[in-house]
């Protein structure tokens, strides 16, 4: 099977919908298939074309990030996927930005498009006078949707009724991410790994605003942060103000073969986001068997269970994070709950089993290819062609 999938980031860019596309082609080439990308060259010095792991990856113009930008490269990119297409049995859009040069490329070369919805942004725009009737459009478009989250599943659904989306949250490397030789020296107080890029919306903010409370009970607590982004200076600047900076450090971005030494120097992991869809940094720290600390938002309640592997917080409330996290260090069957957590993962989150679940969709859908590959051009690809066009103008 000849597989191609669009997304607008894809490594050497780092961050969850990055690693979720990588893993999923890299395990589909291991089943046997041809796996081509669409992305773009979003990393400065990244070249047009590359392999890796076997992947085929086209990279195109990116003018800059945030919806503009997103909507120009999609469009911009439809020469590239329209090419790909051609010698491709199925097409696979990851995320919103995705779905116009993948719809296009359904029509001209006549194969099944599936799309994943990914962003946890999806949530707010859906609401907007603006992006909503957009947003619709896009959710109407493919022949199969996955979502990261059931609550980005139910709103797509509640966009659009009568379209199924499927709730199918990211998956993970098992073989990369399990309990290795810590890689961090060890400390006397307990350490916690804050896997994080340093945006907004995944706030960090308030995990630093916690620490002059935790730090109370734990004098000896030490905060690893990995990941960087235009946080940093700022974020920096508040422990200073704060007084924790003895307690922080900023590693910046790490090595993805790095990651499971750095989980497993650690104690727990904390994950204070504001918006999330599926974490797939919170299911790398279980599958390394460190109980979670995250946020009660998105799609981390389905995936942290409260007191069975880790423990829940409300977003944005210091207060509540440092009394939740000072908690679950305080538990003397942290290694029982990290080890539950690996298993729910092995379970319900492994990279094999999503790549399994697409393969069956791709093959579903492949089976009844005759029977809608004459309808042509829809009449909710031209609308959303024209309504993506006209959203670059504002």
């Amino acid at each position: 099977m000849r597989v191609l999938l669009h997304c607008v980031y894809y490594p050497p860019e780092r961050g969850g919908l990055e690693s979720h596309v990588h893993y999923l082609a890299r395990g589909l080439v291991q089943k046997g298939c041809d796996v081509s990308v669409v992305t773009s060259r979003s990393v400065p010095g990244s070249t047009p074309q590359d392999v890796r792991d076997g992947v085929e990856i086209h990279r195109t113009w990116f003018p800059s990030r945030g919806p503009v930008g997103w909507t120009v490269h999609s469009l911009c990119s439809i020469p590239a996927t329209l090419r790909e297409a051609r010698r491709a049995d199925v097409i696979h859009a990851q995320a919103f930005p995705s779905i116009l040069p993948g719809s296009v490329a359904r029509r001209f070369a006549g194969i099944p498009l599936v799309a994943t919805f990914h962003t946890s942004h999806f949530l707010v725009r859906s609401r907007t006078k603006r992006w909503g009737p957009i947003l619709r459009r896009m959710v109407a478009a493919p022949d199969h949707a996955f979502a990261a989250s059931e609550e980005i599943a139910r709103v797509g659904e509640e966009l659009a009724p009568g379209h199924r989306v499927e709730a199918l949250p990211n998956g993970v490397d098992l073989e990369t991410f399990r309990v290795v030789e810590p890689t961090l020296p060890r400390t006397r107080g307990p350490r916690l790994v804050v896997p994080r890029r340093l945006v907004r919306k995944n706030g960090v903010e308030f995990l630093v605003r916690s620490l002059p409370e935790l730090r109370k009970v734990f004098p000896d607590l030490e905060v690893i942060v990995v990941g960087d982004g235009p946080e940093r200076s700022r974020l920096e600047g508040l422990a200073r103000s704060l007084k924790v900076d003895d307690v922080l450090s900023f590693l910046g971005f790490q090595p993805h073969e790095e990651m499971a030494g750095i989980l497993s120097s650690a104690d727990a992991a904390v994950i204070p986001s504001l918006m999330e869809a599926t974490s797939i940094a919170a299911l790398e720290a279980m599958a390394c068997e460190l109980p979670v600390a995250a946020s009660r938002v998105g799609g981390l309640p389905e995936i942290v269970s409260e007191g069975e592997t880790g423990t829940l917080f409300e977003p944005s409330d210091p207060h509540d994070l440092a009394t939740k996290v000072g908690a679950l260090l305080s538990r003397s069957d942290r290694a029982e709950l990290g080890a539950r957590g690996r298993a729910r993962v092995v379970e319900h989150w492994s990279n094999d089993r999503l790549v399994d679940r697409h393969l069956e969709v791709y093959e579903r859908l492949l089976r009844g290819h005759e029977s809608w590959k004459a309808g042509g051009r829809t009449d909710n690809d031209r609308g959303l062609e024209k309504g993506m066009t006209r959203s670059v103008g504002g």
